[in-house]
């Protein structure tokens, strides 16, 4: 547990350095670009499409009619806008992820061995198409496991728990992969999530409800819709700087957890043999001796 917070404060105190901050704004034009670029080419003619919807269902039809009794008609003008940002968010926070795996971890990555743990052998156990497949895999894990728990998430508690429960998840598969690809080998990374696995989980769900944090930029009122374009660039800039605070938590302790295990077995191995088996040795051969006591050569052999 010390190892935990210890590697919590010094992801916090790192997250600080004016290179973590000048690396955050990479994802951040790289991100708004790509997003600003969708919204701008297909932004119409999926919210034409969502409204067209809206307008068909006879159950939103009757909502929306029980909505203007109660003073309340304006939503539906807006509702279409909301749809859309709710259904967008998860992707642009998997894409953070992504990013900030791919072109920030490996430098902060780097970045926390050199300074901190400058003579641990790496190894290179994670090669850079190794964990490629490893995230996308995860992704596509955690993706199907949102979809499938939505119907879920009209319970009250279960939407303040799932979603960022997959997020975690995914962060901690993610972050945890890439900050011990470069240092550890395959068995050694095996072994890390085998001892640690309930610490790694329990960073990434701290990580995964921060990350829910920026949803709540559009999501606590209708009326940011019309700040829509404004608010992506905000949104994805905080979600760069959860997860890269994910990356240098991940980092510090995995490598601190790396270091304890490769100083464990060095340990182990150097250790002095039991005077107990040193002594049992030195009874065998006399012992063999006694009960199978050397036979006399044949007659004629020398």
């Amino acid at each position: 547990m010390s190892m935990l917070f210890d590697s919590f404060w010094r992801a916090v105190a790192y997250g600080l350095k004016p290179r973590v901050m000048a690396l955050s704004f990479l994802p951040l034009v790289l991100m708004t670009g790509f997003g600003l670029g969708l919204g701008y080419i297909y932004w119409d003619g999926v919210l034409a499409a969502v409204r067209l919807w809206l307008e068909s269902s006879s159950l939103l039809a009757s909502v929306a009619a029980w909505l203007q009794g109660f003073g309340m008609g304006n939503l539906k003008v807006v509702l279409a806008p909301l749809i859309v940002i709710f259904v967008v968010t998860p992707v642009i926070v998997v894409a953070s992820l992504l990013v900030v795996a791919l072109l920030m971890t490996p430098a902060l990555t780097s970045l926390v061995a050199r300074n901190r743990f400058p003579s641990l052998e790496r190894k290179r156990g994670g090669s850079l198409l190794a964990s490629l497949w490893w995230s996308l895999v995860s992704t596509l894990l955690a993706l199907v496991a949102l979809i499938v728990s939505v119907p879920l998430w009209l319970i009250p508690p279960l939407i303040f728990i799932l979603p960022p429960l997959i997020w975690g998840w995914l962060t901690y598969r993610v972050m945890a992969f890439d900050a011990l690809a470069e240092h550890a080998s395959s068995e050694e990374r095996r072994e890390i999530f085998r001892r640690h696995r309930l610490s790694l989980l329990g960073i990434g769900l701290f990580c995964g409800y921060l990350g829910a944090a920026p949803s709540l930029i559009w999501a606590s009122g209708v009326f940011l819709v019309a700040a829509f374009v404004v608010l992506v660039p905000l949104a994805i800039w905080l979600y760069t700087m959860v997860f890269a605070l994910a990356s240098l938590w991940f980092a510090h302790f995995c490598l601190a957890a790396l270091q304890a295990l490769r100083d464990e077995r060095a340990q182990s191995a150097a250790a002095p043999t039991p005077p107990d088996a040193v002594l049992s040795d030195s009874l065998t051969l006399p012992l063999n001796h006694a009960t199978h006591p050397t036979e006399p050569s044949a007659p004629g052999q020398s």
